[in-house]
């Protein structure tokens, strides 16, 4: 799939809907460092991106609710289309999908942490639209579950824990206008809003690798291989303030060959530029589950040559930094804010 503009489909799904009773709108997420290892406590850089998912909802008198859900891609195409009771929010439909069970399940634990969840005599319509294909891994799931958790006004990481499970990170970045630090504890996710703006930014760019990766069997692969060393944890807690800490091009990439060499070391896999990209000249690192999705590379080519080079490899959705990252909060600077954490656990 060639590159969308993503800018333009967003500020769409942004816009207000006044035919709708209610509207919410989750971000996308990047995970730049700690992957898999955030799930132990490593401390962690996040960035939203730009693009994300939006919820609307419409609500109409009846003697007999039901909740009729419509999901569209980001080509305005129904890709999901499913109708359920309010009782025990049982699917309608003759044969359920997957995404219709996985669905049932969000709103059963969702009627467990607010029991008045839809219980008034109205039809309810619920339409999500997608900024981003489904297949990128930016978060379709989680910025569901985030938007879901903000219409019934309930804990969005509690309802991650309890149905996909996961880190929290990406609900973080769902409500985040800008990058962030995630670091999750026994008493719950901490996150704070941190400025991390590079001057090299123009030197950063994502490309997607073509495959949709399976977070959670990535996620089930890596519990193996626990308990964690304590001094991984700290390495990688480590890198992240590397990343952070950056001055110049060369230090990021730096700390990107390092972040790629320590993880694949640990999990005994090989690091994507190994893999892929070994004559590419400048950095790459894999962002997430290592195999698919993004990965980010550091260099001092230009835009045109790292399309070039991509391209050459069947890839041809190549991002600058810029265009894809929601850019730091205009309250922050580079001083306000370094690690003042809190525990978000509804908002």
């Amino acid at each position: 799939m060639n590159e969308l503009n993503l800018n333009q489909i967003n500020s769409e799904l942004k816009k207000t809907c006044p035919e709708k009773n209610q509207y919410f709108f989750g971000h996308g997420k990047l995970l730049l460092t700690g992957e898999y290892f955030v799930l132990d406590g490593a401390l962690a850089l996040a960035l939203p991106t730009k693009v994300g998912q939006s919820l609307s909802v419409k609500y109409t008198p009846s003697f007999s609710p039901t909740l009729s859900w419509k999901s569209f891609d980001v080509k305005g195409n129904c890709w999901f289309d499913s109708k359920f009771e309010f009782w025990h929010f049982k699917c309608l439909d003759e044969n359920p999908s997957e995404e219709a069970l996985f669905l049932q399940k969000i709103l059963q634990q969702v009627r467990k942490q607010n029991s008045h969840f839809l219980r008034d005599g109205v039809d309810v319509k619920v339409e999500t639209h997608l900024g981003f294909p489904l297949a990128w891994g930016l978060g379709s799931s989680s910025s569901l579950i985030y938007n879901i958790a903000q219409w019934a006004y309930i804990s969005p990481f509690e309802l991650l824990f309890k149905t996909h499970g996961g880190s929290g990170y990406d609900i973080a970045c769902a409500q985040s206008d800008g990058p962030i630090a995630y670091k999750k504890i026994t008493s719950g996710p901490n996150w704070s809003p941190i400025y991390f703006h590079p001057s090299f930014r123009d030197n950063i760019y994502f490309i997607y690798l073509g495959k949709k990766q399976n977070s959670r069997d990535a996620v089930a692969e890596y519990s193996t291989r626990r308990p964690i060393a304590n001094s991984l944890i700290t390495k990688i807690t480590e890198l992240t303030q590397e990343f952070l800490n950056a001055q110049t091009l060369k230090q990021f990439q730096a700390a990107m060959i390092t972040h790629e060499n320590l993880v694949g070391e640990s999990l005994e896999m090989t690091p994507v530029k190994d893999l892929m990209f070994s004559d590419f000249n400048g950095a790459v690192k894999s962002l997430g589950a290592w195999g698919g999705d993004f990965v980010m590379v550091a260099t001092e080519e230009n835009l045109t040559s790292v399309k070039s080079y991509f391209s050459q490899k069947g890839l041809d959705v190549v991002y600058s930094y810029d265009d894809l990252i929601s850019g730091p909060l205009e309250s922050l600077s580079k001083d306000s804010v370094k690690m003042g954490f809190s525990n978000h656990l509804i908002h």
